[in-house]
């Protein structure tokens, strides 16, 4: 599967490791999320279901695959995947070169093994439980960008936007389903 698109895992990750504590994103950063709009505009994303309902409203310019287990759930916008591998097949048929994770943390989980790359948003936050975001082993990954950003009036925590390329070609996916 060599003409497979890139696979990109992009989220925003509290300083202990957390994407959420259960519901939604827990911080309001602007930046944050023009970050994310300019990253995937037109692209191709893969979401789990609840994080697709989550971000109703959001999928104007983008392709959505939704993974889900549901046989019957129909998106308002996109189309159903039952496993990452089929999303990656599914967007390579559409032409993407790029297909990015978005969530939740099932789908991270499932995406990590045979991600490209990760575009993370490192919050100065502490959840102290929730949804995890995959551990990312320093031995996988190089973090090849950084941009730092204090806190200021329209942000409450600082961050710092990384990006990550894997070093040794990732695992295939598999076949099996969420």
């Amino acid at each position: 599967m060599s003409s497979r698109p890139v696979q990109t895992l992009i989220a925003a990750v509290s300083a202990d490791g957390f994407i959420s504590t259960g519901r939604g994103v827990p911080w309001h950063l602007p930046r944050d999320k023009e970050h994310f709009r300019r990253s995937t505009r037109g692209q191709w994303l893969l979401i789990g279901r609840r994080t697709y309902e989550e971000m109703t409203g959001w999928f104007e310019d983008h392709h959505p695959l939704v993974l889900t287990r549901s046989p019957v759930y129909i998106p308002p916008a996109g189309e159903v995947v039952s496993s990452v591998a089929e999303a990656l097949q599914v967007a390579a048929a559409g032409g993407a070169a790029e297909l990015f994770v978005c969530g939740g943390g099932e789908a991270y989980a499932a995406a990590m093994p045979c991600a490209d790359r990760l575009i993370l948003t490192h919050v100065d936050s502490i959840l102290g439980s929730g949804i995890p975001f995959p551990t990312v082993n320093p031995g996988e990954w190089r973090e090849t960008s950084r941009q730092d950003f204090p806190a200021d009036a329209t942000h409450a925590y600082a961050m710092r936007f990384s990006t990550y390329e894997r070093l040794r070609p990732p695992a295939q996916p598999s076949d099996g389903t969420l």
